[in-house]
């Protein structure tokens, strides 16, 4: 339905302006900004709607261990070199003419809209977290979410009531309308949604690796921050993903603390099967559907079974080529497909 391969370039649009315009509030020849943009593609009520969120530095790095800040960003002349560079962009893949442009200039509202909010001190480390968990924020919330089941409305067809990031309106969408306006937002297979530029792009970090100058920290920034405190621990980031503290006890709700790393493969096995942990197993198929009928054997007679012709057993060494599967899809050791031919 729609270009996605445009968004990288709508991403290049905007860091060609943004470094250009960075680069302008320096005085040293060289200097370098950096980037990171994540690619949104959705808007309030899931309608497709492309914009970008940008993490960017409030000035430009140079030469070894210097960074130099620059003057707050305009987002008014943002604006229009954004636009400007974003219709040449358009232009030259085809997607729309001169006439058009002449036209998109004219208008009163230009259609763009860019915001800079307020510097965001590198001390502030809560206030970096909730930056970086914004720019890559998922499509929907489930707190704003709520499922009405066909059992429930009046003519029988689910729904789904979305309310409002502000909380003053929502929307009713019929359940397969709400997986339709979703599945648009799913990245195309190998899409990047989330690129670093410049000072932060994987070719400038590798050049400074070769020259160890990558764990350098611009003179200019000063902190005081300890490197134990800096790096989040693992058990805070579990609790942040899954909201459950690996480090409570599920049986008596106690504090645990960790007493040993245990990382010899045979060691984890040997603990794991000694705790009857280490054969997996298939969750239990949803209630409500049988996939296989039990038949007494003394009702089993040949004839009133036959074996599908089209059987087919999953390529278990080729898991990850199967296209709706991910990481954490599991398959079964062997599928065996009966047909019951009894009409009883």
């Amino acid at each position: 339905m729609y270009d996605r391969r445009l968004l990288a370039k709508l991403s290049q649009c905007a860091w060609k302006v943004l470094s250009l315009y960075l680069k302008q509030g320096v005085i040293f020849e060289g200097a370098s900004p950096g980037a990171v943009v994540a690619v949104q593609t959705f808007g309030d009520f899931l309608n497709f709607n492309p914009h970008l969120h940008i993490i960017a530095t409030d000035g430009c790095f140079y030469g070894q261990d210097g960074f130099m800040v620059g003057p707050q960003p305009n987002p008014k002349a943002l604006e229009h070199a954004f636009r400007l560079e974003v219709f040449k962009m358009l232009k030259k893949e085809g997607k729309i003419s001169d006439t058009v442009i002449d036209n998109m200039l004219s208008w009163h509202n230009s259609g763009f809209n860019i915001f800079c909010s307020r510097p965001t001190d590198p001390d502030d480390q809560n206030g970096l977290e909730r930056l970086a968990q914004y720019i890559i924020r998922a499509p929907i919330s489930q707190e704003r979410m709520v499922y009405v089941p066909s059992s429930e409305a009046t003519d029988g067809l689910a729904r789904v009531i979305y309310q409002a990031k502000d909380g003053g309106s929502s929307k009713t969408f019929l359940a397969l309308d709400w997986l339709a306006q979703l599945v648009t937002h799913i990245p195309s297979k190998g899409e990047q949604l989330v690129r670093y530029y410049g000072y932060y792009s994987n070719k400038s970090r590798g050049m400074r690796k070769k020259t160890a100058l990558d764990e350098q920290v611009p003179f200019l920034i000063d902190t005081d921050i300890d490197s134990k405190e800096f790096r989040k621990s693992w058990s805070r980031l579990i609790q942040k993903v899954y909201s459950r503290d690996p480090l409570v006890c599920p049986k008596c709700n106690g504090k645990m603390k960790v007493i040993a790393l245990i990382d010899d493969v045979a060691v984890i096995k040997k603990i794991l099967q000694h705790l009857d942990l280490w054969e997996t197993r298939n969750h239990d198929p949803p209630p409500g559907k049988v996939l296989l009928e039990f038949i007494p054997e003394n009702e089993l007679h040949s004839e009133q079974l036959t074996f599908a012709d089209d059987l087919q057993y999953p390529d278990l060494d080729n898991q990850h080529n199967h296209r709706y599967e991910d990481d954490y899809s599991q398959l079964p050791d062997e599928e065996l497909c009966l047909k019951h031919a009894s009409s009883r």
